[in-house]
Order: C-alpha cells, then sequence, then structure tokens
C-alpha cells in the first residue's frame, strides 16, 4: 500500500511540474517552489550569445598546448559564471591546426556585454629586455597563484601584489637572477604596465605590479586576476546573436515533434495491442511525468538534441511494454490462463528488456563522455529516459495491469488480450 501512495505522489508531482509555463498569475499557488522552477532552455531554444575564439599558442610548446588550452576553458567557464549565465558551454576545437574556443551563453542577448565578460579576464606575461625591444619570457598568468591589494608606503598609491606558484616562482627567480640591473617589463593583454629595474635576485615568487592605477582600477584588477588569469592570449573570431525569437520558434517546433511523435505511439499502442495498449499509454504517462520532474530537479538544460533524446527514448519505453505483450500473447496462444499469461509475460520478457537497455545505457555513457555540448545533452535526455522506462514498463504497467480483473476466459476477455489482427 505504502508503495501505491508513494507512486501515486511522484506521479502527481510530475504532472504538476508542467505547470510552470502557465501565464504569469494563474501558475498553482499551491505547488512547491522546485515545482515552478522553469526549464533550463538550452541556446538553440532560448537564444543567446555564439562566441568563437582563436587563442594564439605560439609561445607555449606543442606538448603543453592541449594543456594550455584546457586552462583557458577553465578560466572562461569561471568568468562567464560569476556573470551570472547558468549552464554556459565552453569547449575547445582544433580546426586545421588552429585552436579555437567556443562560448555559447544561453539567455545572454546584449553581445557587447558577453564580449565584455570574456575580454575581462586579462592575459599577463613578463618580458625582458632585448636589444630595443622587450620579450616574452615563459612567466605568464597562467603561473599565477593569488593578487591581492596593497599601498606604496610613501605616497600611499595602490599597488597590486602577485603571488606566483610553486613553478612560476622558480622561473620569476631564473629571470630575475638573469636580469640583476635590467628592467623586467610587466605587460597587461599587451600593454605594458610598469618595467622596474631588478635589483637583485628575487627568490620565493612575489612580484609588486606599480603605476598610475586609481584605487578602483587597482581593484579591478586584483578581482580579474583572482578570476582566473588567461593560459595563453586569445583573440575573438566571430560573434552570433540567436534571437529569442528564432529560440522560440525551435522549441514551438521540437515541441510539436515530441507531441506529435508520443501520440503516434499511443495510438498505435492502443490500435494494436487492444487493453494492454490502454494500461502502456497510462505507463507513458507515469514515464513522462517522472522524467519531466527529473529535469527539473537536476536540472537539465535542453536543447534540440536533448528533445530528440527524450523523444527516442518514448519509443524505448514502450519497446518494454511491446515485448511483455507478445510473450503474454503467446502464453494466452499455448492455453495459459490470464493470470498465467501476465506472470509469464513480465518475468519471460525481463531478461530481453534488461539486455537491451544496459546496451543502450553504455552507449548513451560513451557519448556523453565522449562527446560536444550538444551531444551530451542527447545523451543525458536518452540515459535518464531509458531508466525512468524500465520503471513504467516494469513496476506501472505490472500495477496497472493487475489491477484489472483478469481470471475471464472468455472470448471478449481473449479478444481485449489479444494484439493486431488476431481475434
Amino acid at each position: 500500500m505504502k508503495i501505491r501512495v508513494l507512486a501515486l505522489i511522484i506521479l502527481l508531482l510530475g504532472v504538476l511540474a508542467g505547470l510552470y509555463d502557465l501565464p504569469a498569475g494563474r501558475q498553482a499557488r499551491f505547488l512547491p517552489d522546485f515545482l515552478r522552477w522553469p526549464f533550463r532552455l538550452g541556446l538553440d531554444l532560448q537564444g543567446g550569445a555564439h562566441l568563437v575564439y582563436r587563442a594564439d599558442i605560439s609561445l607555449v610548446s606543442s606538448a603543453e598546448a592541449s594543456e594550455a588550452m584546457a586552462g583557458v576553458r577553465d578560466v572562461i567557464e569561471r568568468r562567464v559564471n560569476l556573470f551570472g549565465v547558468s549552464e554556459p558551454v565552453v569547449q575547445t576545437e582544433n580546426v586545421g591546426g588552429e585552436r579555437r574556443l567556443i562560448v555559447e551563453l544561453a539567455g545572454v542577448f546584449d553581445i557587447k556585454e558577453a564580449i565584455k565578460a570574456i575580454g575581462e579576464t586579462p592575459y599577463l606575461e613578463f618580458r625582458e629586455l632585448k636589444g630595443e625591444g622587450f620579450v616574452a619570457t615563459n612567466l605568464t598568468g597562467r603561473y599565477l597563484k593569488r593578487a591581492s591589494l596593497s599601498f606604496e608606503q610613501n605616497l600611499g598609491e595602490p599597488q597590486i601584489f602577485l603571488e606566483f606558484n610553486d613553478e612560476g616562482a622558480e622561473i620569476f627567480e631564473r629571470i630575475t637572477e638573469k636580469n640583476v640591473g635590467s628592467p623586467v617589463a610587466i605587460f597587461l593583454d599587451g600593454a605594458p604596465i610598469s618595467a622596474p629595474v631588478v635589483q637583485e635576485r628575487i627568490s620565493g615568487g612575489q612580484a609588486q605590479i606599480t603605476g598610475r592605477f586609481t584605487l578602483e582600477e587597482a581593484k579591478q584588477l586584483v578581482r580579474r586576476f583572482n578570476a582566473g588569469a588567461l593560459p595563453v592570449p586569445i583573440t575573438l573570431l566571430s560573434q552570433e546573436s540567436v534571437g529569442a525569437s528564432l529560440g522560440k520558434d525551435a522549441l514551438i517546433k521540437s515541441l510539436r515533434a515530441a507531441i506529435y511523435g508520443t501520440l503516434a505511439v499511443m495510438l498505435f499502442m492502443i490500435l494494436w495491442y487492444r487493453l494492454p495498449g490502454v494500461i502502456s499509454v497510462l505507463a507513458l504517462g507515469v514515464y513522462g511525468a517522472i522524467t519531466l520532474l527529473l529535469f527539473k530537479l537536476i536540472p537539465v538544460t535542453l536543447s534540440s538534441a536533448g528533445i530528440a533524446g527524450f523523444i527516442l527514448s518514448v519509443g524505448m519505453a514502450v519497446d518494454a511494454n511491446i515485448l511483455i505483450f507478445e510473450r503474454m500473447k503467446e502464453e494466452l496462444r499455448s492455453g495459459r490462463s490470464l493470470d498465467t499469461a501476465m506472470a509469464e509475460g513480465f518475468r519471460r520478457a525481463w531478461t530481453s528488456i534488461r539486455d537491451s537497455n544496459v546496451s543502450s545505457l553504455i552507449t548513451a555513457a560513451i557519448l556523453y563522455y565522449f562527446g560536444t555540448s550538444l551531444v551530451r545533452g542527447f545523451a543525458l535526455t536518452l540515459g535518464l529516459g531509458i531508466l525512468v522506462s524500465m520503471f513504467s514498463a516494469i513496476t506501472a504497467s505490472r500495477y496497472f495491469l493487475r489491477s484489472l480483473p483478469h481470471t475471464g476466459t472468455g472470448r471478449l476477455t481473449r479478444f481485449l488480450f489479444s494484439a493486431g489482427l488476431s481475434k
């Protein structure tokens, strides 16, 4: 009895989860807060900013290029998260030997503000004097541990105190030892900030940036350094704004496809499997309700590919029912009673259901681990759908079927529990 009550509660919560999109002022006020959370929509459905950057890896070795790009990705993710963007997509790719960074910010329609949020992470580097100009050293912001604000003792001007990690401290010590009596310049985003003359070898990995900073400028630089200095410089290649209207149109088409596909599956199950088909439709309702609830609770960022995964999992949800019903039909043809046919149908179909779903889950896991953002969205919704479908097919379908009168042996009973063109 407790299991039945729990199942009904889960079903009710899942159905209510779909009420999030009612017009303002008409949502059910009695719903818990988590049921009023909107579904998270991806860039293709919600609209937003799509930015492509080129990374300059000329200053790092080929062996360190992948690690540097991973560092750039991590830094940019921290920056856009501080910008307030939920579920940003930041990924790297290699196009013809050129390293690129792709940033997708769903719900951000001010593309200039998005570019500013990405570009505010500074590229810090130290350069030593060679001939008439300064050349880059191996010491960049990738080795920065932390930055803090301090003040010059005599004039009280703000300055920035830098502390490098262990590897950066060793590089800084070698640079200062080699350049005693010569200036070592500090560049920020390619512009010189200061060029102090090295008086002695500096150990411990600590440096200061002095300049004509206002207090607010110094504070902002400290925040930006601590948010993460880029391991390598990046240059904006292209920018694209996906309008809200385009996203809305894609969302409507995706939902329409989901509705039509689900209705087609329901109609086929009812026409072909008769009364068990009606049971499968009820189980499919349980499946949909629980899946939507999970999409909110996790939460899952829905894209067109994610909705495609959900639609595909709808077909897989009834696939288990088909195996059960066909097995039941075979048992009925062999002369078994309806009660026995039901029990045997579920028992003998379970191994096939288990094996097919496990293989699909393995595929979804591989796609999620190795895929890009769109592929991962597809794999996630597909994997969740498979897990929920196993519950709805085995537990919900069994409960609904066993709730029906199933002791009859007449022609009507045989007809209702047969399938296809058989009588």
